[in-house]
C-alpha cells in the first residue's frame, strides 16, 4: 500500500516537468511557440439564400405621350381594345369588315394614340437568384497573438449562374382615335408579353470576385489545444465582370427594344403587332459592386506544429444591383431594367493549411 501511494505522488511529482517537456511536433509550454502567419487552400461552397427581387422597367416612351400609329391591321385593333369599354357601332362595323379580309387601316385613317403605362412599371414575381457554386479557396492569416488574427478570405472566381424568375410584360394602354376622331375614341389595353426568364434556362451569368478580410478569436493555446474552435467578424467586397446574358433573353429584349423605338418613330401600331423598326437595339448587363458584413465560425485541428485542418462557415449579408440597358445610337437609350440580386450567400470551406 504504501509503495503505491509512493508511485502515485512520484508521478504527481513528474507532471509539471512532463508538460513543460519539448516535443517534436508541439511545443507544450503555454502560449510558446506559436506562429505569425498560416496560409490554407480547399474546397469553399457557396450557397445563396437570397430571394428574387422584382424588376423596374422604365422606357423612352412618357407617359401620356402621343405617337401615330400608322398603318395597323384592324383584327390587332379588334384584339386590343379594352375589354368593357364602348366603341361606336359603326367604327367597330368597319373594323369588323376590314378584319374579315385581313385588311390594314391605313396610317390615314388610323390617327393617333395616347399611350400609358410605358414610361415606368414594376413586375411582381420577377427578378434573378444566383446559383449554387464550389471554387477554390484561399485563406491566409496573420497572428497578432496566439489567440488573435486577421484573415484574407479569397479564391478562384467562379462563374455564376443567375436564374430568372416570372415573365416580363408591358402594361400597355391608350386611347387611340382613328378616322380623326370623327367616330369616336377607342380605348386600348393589353399587357403586352416581352420574355419568360425561366424558359431558356440560366438567364444571366457572371463571373464573381469575392474578397473578405475578418478578424478573428482563436480559442485554446498553440501546442495545449489540437483542436482550436474560432470566430471571426469582417467585411466582404464583391465585384462582378464578363456578365453575359441568355441569348433568346437577349433576342427578347431585342424585340421590346423594336416595340419602343417603333412609338417613337411614329408607328405605334407596329409595336402592338412585333415589327422591327429602323433602330439597331443592343442589349447591355451590368452589376454594381458591392460591401457586405461577414461572420464566421470555424475551427482548426493541428496535425503538428506546420501543418493543419481547417473548417469554417460563413455568412454575408450580401446585396447588389443588376441593371439591363436597351440602347440604339439613333433613339439613345430605349429601356432601362432594374432589379436587386439578394446574394446572402452561406460559404462552406474545408481545406489544409500550413504555418510558418
Amino acid at each position: 500500500m504504501k509503495k503505491t501511494l509512493l508511485c502515485v505522488a512520484t508521478s504527481i511529482t513528474a507532471l509539471p516537468m512532463l508538460t513543460h517537456a519539448d516535443s517534436p511536433y508541439f511545443s507544450l509550454q503555454d502560449g510558446d511557440g506559436f506562429k505569425r502567419f498560416s496560409v490554407s487552400v480547399g474546397a469553399l461552397h457557396v450557397m445563396p439564400q437570397g430571394k428574387a427581387q422584382p424588376f423596374r422597367v422604365n422606357t423612352s416612351v412618357k407617359e401620356g405621350e402621343t405617337a401615330k400609329v400608322g398603318d395597323i391591321k384592324a383584327q390587332t385593333v379588334l384584339d386590343n381594345i379594352k375589354p368593357g369599354s364602348s366603341v361606336n357601332p359603326l367604327l367597330k362595323a368597319t373594323l369588323d369588315g376590314l378584319a374579315l379580309i385581313n385588311a390594314d387601316v391605313p396610317s390615314a385613317l388610323s390617327g393617333t394614340a395616347e399611350i400609358r403605362g410605358l414610361s415606368q412599371w414594376d413586375n411582381p414575381g420577377t427578378g434573378l437568384e444566383a446559383d449554387d457554386v464550389t471554387t477554390l479557396g484561399i485563406m491566409t492569416n496573420y497572428f497578432f497573438t496566439d489567440n488573435i488574427s486577421f484573415e484574407m478570405k479569397a479564391g478562384i472566381p467562379p462563374k455564376v449562374d443567375l436564374q430568372g424568375k416570372g415573365k416580363i410584360y408591358a402594361p400597355f394602354s391608350a386611347t387611340a382615335t382613328p378616322m380623326g376622331g370623327a367616330l369616336g375614341n377607342l380605348e386600348l389595353e393589353n399587357d403586352i408579353f416581352i420574355t419568360d426568364l425561366e424558359a431558356h434556362g440560366s438567364a444571366a451569368s457572371a463571373r464573381a470576385w469575392t474578397p473578405a478580410f475578418e478578424f478573428q478569436y482563436h480559442f485554446g493555446k498553440t501546442g495545449v489545444n489540437k483542436f482550436r474552435p474560432y470566430v471571426g467578424v469582417g467585411m466582404m467586397y464583391a465585384y462582378f465582370n464578363e456578365l453575359e446574358i441568355n441569348p433568346q433573353t437577349e433576342k427578347d429584349l431585342i424585340a421590346a427594344g423594336h416595340m419602343i423605338a417603333n412609338i417613337k418613330e411614329g408607328n405605334a401600331g407596329a409595336s402592338l403587332e412585333g415589327k422591327k423598326s429602323s433602330a439597331n437595339p443592343k442589349v447591355k448587363l451590368e452589376a454594381t459592386d458591392a460591401f457586405a458584413p461577414i461572420a464566421t465560425v470555424g475551427f482548426t485541428y493541428d496535425f503538428n506544429d506546420k501543418w493543419f485542418a481547417v473548417g469554417s462557415v460563413s455568412y454575408a449579408h450580401l446585396k447588389n444591383e443588376t441593371t439591363i440597358t436597351v440602347k440604339d445610337a439613333t433613339h439613345g437609350e430605349l429601356i432601362k431594367s432594374t432589379a436587386d440580386i439578394e446574394i446572402n450567400p452561406i460559404l462552406a470551406y474545408a481545406g489544409v493549411g500550413y504555418r510558418f
